[in-house]
């Protein structure tokens, strides 16, 4: 009988808990549809602006540094710098000068990913600054052949002002340094959000 009792106490303790997770389950489910109907009342925008990314390995303090070293000088894809990872917190200025209006930093980091030219694997948060989009954010992940005329990544993210954001950017190279490796480069965004 005792056996019995503790038995029957344990399977309604289990039944109860059951219960309760599917209750909650439940709850859950109905909030993430209300917030999926909130969502579909929002109206898409689409936003187009220019930007210039300034990275100064040279500076004091640099902007950009790297955090892992190129494979072996033995290695025969040493020349072009294939394996090492930069992490920046490059300025975004609205005009190519340093010295004109500072909007933001370009904070991530940036990887050279090919063995047979300079291509860059990027991966970076514009994060801005100024105005009604300080706190906001736009992130950017793609292939950038630093050679080529114009190079276009996806933005496939963001927050604040850019929340949901999807898009791409646009990148030329406005000015570069080839002996001291510090680069100017116009980023033209185009992406949709809410």
């Amino acid at each position: 009988m005792c056996t019995f009792s503790i038995l029957l106490a344990l399977s309604i303790t289990i039944l109860l808990h059951l219960a309760q997770c599917h209750i909650i389950d439940e709850r859950t489910y109905l909030d993430l549809v209300e917030l999926e109907l909130d969502q579909k009342a929002l109206k898409q925008k689409q936003s187009r602006f220019r930007v210039y990314w300034h990275d100064i390995p040279s500076g004091n303090p640099p902007s950009s540094m790297p955090i892992v070293k190129p494979v072996t000088k033995t290695h025969k894809t040493y020349k072009m710098g294939f394996g090492q990872v930069n992490m920046m917190d490059n300025p975004l200025t609205l005009g190519p000068e340093l010295s004109s209006k500072a909007v933001g930093k370009a904070q991530g980091f940036y990887g050279m990913a090919s063995q047979e030219e300079v291509g860059l694997l990027m991966a970076m948060n514009f994060f801005l600054t100024t105005g009604k989009y300080n706190g906001s954010s736009i992130t950017i992940l793609g292939r950038n052949v630093v050679f080529d005329h114009v190079r276009e990544m996806p933005v496939f993210g963001g927050s604040g002002l850019y929340r949901w954001a999807r898009g791409y950017v646009q990148a030329q190279t406005h000015d570069l340094d080839p002996k001291s490796g510090d680069a100017t480069v116009e980023y033209t965004i185009y992406v949709m959000h809410y």
